[in-house]
């Protein structure tokens, strides 16, 4: 593909936490414009260190980062990347803090300028985007687990990034809820990567899947998707598919 279009680029990135084994090991990444990238791995393959790592929140210890076309390294570097990437965390509750939906998600608008108006007018279209409206005056700590989840990504979504990278933003939703968040990324006109344990949901959502394991992407074995359906006599049961 064009390295034009290269947005962000991992070459040899290598990270591990106090006391344990690498998180990361010598991975790469090359992820460009116009890219649906799903990944699926075991917990603790390191996906989300990943994700941490190009937000600048975490620091390798070897290997070079480079996003939109720079290398970039120290926390003045990661101000600007924050600024055009928004990054959805696993635990809504990592995201929320405002005592009211409208305040949590005006919040980045206003934190980047925009007027008062400016910030309410695209808070509103961003909860109706996700199927939200209604929600303004609602507050945040007593919404269920599912609508704390569309109304993170609408936080996310409303600060306008250029990419997105969204850590399991299906997990725990109901098939309702659910069914909004696929709309609702069906519509966006952006580039994300895109982690979740769900192929259903992958194939729906995302161009291609790749496999991540013990710190690595394995770019030479991705994954084609695609939904199935059966039934289950006594309701769900949990299982898993192999590609």
């Amino acid at each position: 593909m064009d390295q034009n279009n290269l947005i962000i680029n991992l070459s040899d990135i290598s990270f591990a936490y106090p006391g344990s084994s690498k998180a990361l090991d010598k991975l790469n990444l090359q992820f460009h414009q116009g890219d649906r990238l799903g990944l699926i791995g075991p917990n603790g393959s390191g996906k989300t260190t990943m994700f941490h790592i190009i937000m600048g929140l975490l620091k390798p210890s070897s290997g070079t980062i480079e996003i939109f076309g720079r290398q970039v390294n120290g926390e003045r570097d990661f101000r600007s990347v924050r600024e055009r990437i928004g990054l959805l965390f696993q635990d809504a509750d990592d995201q929320l803090f405002s005592p009211t939906v409208l305040e949590d998600v005006a919040f980045g608008p206003l934190n980047l300028g925009r007027s008062q108006e400016e910030a309410k007018d695209i808070a509103q279209s961003t909860l109706e985007l996700l199927g939200l409206s209604g929600f303004e005056d609602r507050i945040t700590y007593k919404l269920s687990g599912g609508e704390k989840k569309l109304v993170s990504l609408a936080t996310v979504l409303a600060m306008e990034p250029e990419i997105l990278l969204l850590d399991e933003p299906s997990n725990g939703l109901d098939d309702n809820t659910k069914a909004k968040l696929t709309e609702a990324l069906s519509q966006l006109d952006l580039s994300y990567i895109l982690i979740s344990h769900e192929i259903d949901f992958l194939s729906e959502t995302t161009d291609s899947v790749c496999e991540m394991r013990n710190g690595k992407i394995l770019i030479d074995k991705e994954v084609y998707v695609h939904p199935h359906y059966h039934r289950h006599p006594h309701g769900t049961v949990p299982h898993e598919h192999k590609p």
